[in-house]
């Protein structure tokens, strides 16, 4: 059986190293363009996309990569050894060309049906997170490296995290409010996925489009946490699908 512990010191690297090739490009502005979709892309998404497939490929030469802009180009690899990563390079494209600071590098290992090592890291905030399924999760803040979990319900009400830059209306009011949701703080990418692990929220819902590589890193997080990333029906969310599409989800205490 593998040892995916093994694997956690290289994967805060590579995920620490892509996002520092980002950096000079949000300082100094960079190339934009439109995928098919309509969705953004910039010179910093494929910059740390070489970085990530560099590393990963160094890292596990034998476990294939799935990386959001090499999937819009029409790369897919076979992963039907069951065992993959999933990457986004870049989440929160917008909060970098609207510069709030709020990107992340999200990296996900999948096993089967499930992720079970995930890396994120928030460049500008100098924030890196680590985790896997029980093997817990850790907030990397320079040398500084705290293990974290998610806290308990607080008396007074749920804090929930809410997207910045996509806002699902009064369908997800609805929802948190029906969860105990008294208070909701505004965040760009993954990088919600570590806020909620190490206790700064309790709770996210998501109705809107998400791929795989959006949740991935951070399901694992979550998971090592204490937490679950669920269907709003309340099954853990599932990767591998033919679109790599997620149906709405939630994020909560398990």
């Amino acid at each position: 059986m593998r040892d995916f512990a093994a694997l956690l010191p290289g994967l805060q690297k590579i995920v620490i190293d892509a996002g520092a090739a980002i950096l000079p490009l949000y300082a100094n502005g960079c190339r934009m363009a439109h995928k098919t979709d309509g969705s953004p892309v910039t010179e910093a998404d494929h910059a740390a996309e070489a970085v990530l497939l560099a590393g990963l490929a160094a890292l596990t030469p034998d476990i294939p990569i799935v990386s959001e802009e090499q999937v819009a180009a029409g790369h897919r690899p076979d992963c039907s050894g069951g065992l993959w990563w999933c990457v986004d390079p870049l989440d929160g494209t917008k909060e970098f060309i609207n510069r709030t600071g709020e990107f992340a590098v999200s990296v996900g290992l999948i096993a089967g049906d499930y992720p079970v090592l995930g890396a994120l890291s928030v460049p500008v905030q100098g924030l890196a997170y680590l985790g896997g399924v029980d093997l817990g999760s850790w907030r990397i803040a320079g040398d500084e490296r705290r293990k974290i979990q998610m806290r308990p319900a607080p008396a007074d009400g749920l804090t929930a995290m809410i997207s910045r830059s996509h806002r699902d209306g009064a369908q997800a009011d609805a929802a948190l409010a029906a969860r105990g949701v008294t208070k909701t703080v505004s965040c760009g990418s993954a990088w919600k996925f570590g806020l909620i692990a190490e206790g700064t929220a309790d709770i996210m819902i998501r109705y809107g489009r998400t791929c795989e590589w959006d949740t991935a890193g951070g399901q694992a997080i979550i998971e090592g946490a204490g937490g679950a990333v669920q269907t709003l029906e309340g099954a853990r969310l599932t990767y591998g699908k033919p679109d790599f599409g997620n149906s709405a989800f939630q994020v909560l205490a398990a």
